[in-house]
């Protein structure tokens, strides 16, 4: 079991099985909203302990679709955890539990700023990986 929540412990998670991919995005939204580290979890794999009522909901204008989660205590970004996709990414940085698991990618790397050295060999994308 894979352990999740947020700083102050308002929203908790578990994953019955360990994300499969974990990549880096770079892009300027990503970078504000605080969720750049991403893992895909598969919706059957999560279950919620507490805190969900507490998850808020960021809805982006256009061009942007995809909703960003985060805790309504601490601010605590959670990725896409509310999503009804069968997959779909959550913040690296909300599990709890270690992974077995390294940086696969870097994508919107157009967008990272110039202070950033990516430190990887993980293969690099100007926009969404192909």
């Amino acid at each position: 079991m894979i352990a999740g929540s947020c700083c102050c412990g308002a929203v908790k998670f578990e994953l019955s099985e360990a994300p499969k991919m974990m990549g880096t995005c770079h892009c300027t939204r990503c970078r504000k909203l605080g969720a750049s580290a991403i893992v895909f979890v598969q919706k059957e794999h999560l279950s919620w302990v507490q805190g969900k009522e507490n998850v808020g909901l960021y809805q982006p204008e256009a061009p942007y679709k995809y909703p960003r989660c985060f805790c309504k205590t601490c601010g605590s970004s959670l990725g896409e955890i509310l999503s009804e996709e069968e997959s779909f990414p959550i913040a690296a940085n909300a599990l709890d539990t270690d992974l077995p698991l390294s940086n696969q990618f870097h994508e919107f790397v157009s967008e990272k700023p110039s202070w950033l050295i990516i430190g990887d060999a993980a293969k690099q994308y100007d926009g969404h990986p192909g």
